[in-house]
């Protein structure tokens, strides 16, 4: 591992939930988009890519045929594309839950996300995730062989985590995406950031972790996660703007700047076979 530790991951989160051609044209939403521009990214540099898909109106939703699309599209014409796949598995609110299980329990891809808890989103609606849900997910998860990217939105989602660890829900090593700024959640800082990593060090020592923060705080947050040793993920599920008032041409724009970030910090980017043995994969 002592090879590894000078390398960082990079994520790419292509589409999300919410933003819309009305936000941004350059917004993948349909599946041979969000395919085409996930193959993209990867020649940037993109180790994993995080998938959300929508429906026929672009809203959110966990429509499996959506899904089963993009993944078909990455197994067979990107065929040559070796980036990690990693489904979500909250694709907005509301959501029936064998509909947010479905796409990585029969999909198979390497990762899933795992949202650790419950909280208020952006102040309007209530993500739910509970107990009884996140027994089963994880669960779920372990049955397939699909390896949960544990979101955490504020400190006590990680406490969530270390009690499933300690129940055999989750299997350490454990893998973290910190999601800071949402509304709702913890505040995306340095300082912060630095708290969520003392919190993770006591909850479940050994654990890999990435990061990103939402908006305004998505820069300060690569420099700081980059510097302490974490990973990073970038994309228009987090942030359509690539600086203030500048509407990101493309997901690999992001990326690409991610990329000239951590080669400057003296890092290496991490390929999908890196990505793969740091995170406790199996090789493709």
């Amino acid at each position: 591992m002592s090879d590894l530790n000078n390398l960082r991951i990079i994520t790419v989160a292509t589409t999300g939930a919410w933003p819309t051609k009305e936000n941004t044209p350059n917004v993948p939403i349909e599946p041979h988009e969000i395919a085409e521009e996930v193959y993209n990214c990867w020649k940037e540099g993109a180790a994993i890519a995080h998938i959300h898909c929508r429906d026929d109106e672009g809203r959110a939703a966990m429509n499996f045929e959506k899904f089963e699309e993009v993944v078909t599209l990455m197994r067979t014409k990107y065929a040559d594309c070796d980036i990690i796949l990693n489904l979500t598995s909250s694709g907005g609110i509301n959501l029936r839950e064998e509909d947010r299980i479905r796409p990585f329990y029969e999909l198979k891809p390497e990762m899933a996300s795992y949202d650790c808890g419950t909280m208020n989103w952006q102040h309007n609606a209530i993500f739910e995730n509970s107990p009884q849900f996140l027994e089963k997910l994880g669960t779920m998860m372990q049955e397939v062989g699909v390896k949960p990217e544990i979101e955490v939105f504020d400190p006590g989602m990680l406490y969530n985590a270390k009690y499933y660890i300690k129940k055999g829900v989750l299997k350490a090593p454990c893998h973290f995406q910190f999601c800071m700024g949402v509304p709702g959640g913890i505040a995306a800082s340095t300082k912060n950031l630095v708290f969520m990593k003392d919190v993770l060090n006591e909850v479940a020592p050994g654990s890999t972790w990435s990061a990103f923060g939402v908006g305004k705080g998505a820069m300060e947050i690569m420099y700081a996660t980059i510097a302490m040793g974490g990973n990073v993920r970038v994309g228009m599920e987090d942030n359509v703007l690539y600086r203030k008032g500048q509407i990101a041409d493309s997901n690999m724009q992001f990326v690409a700047r991610a990329r000239r970030v951590i080669e400057e910090f003296n890092c290496n980017v991490a390929t999908p076979a890196q990505a793969r043995e740091i995170l406790g994969l199996k090789a493709k």
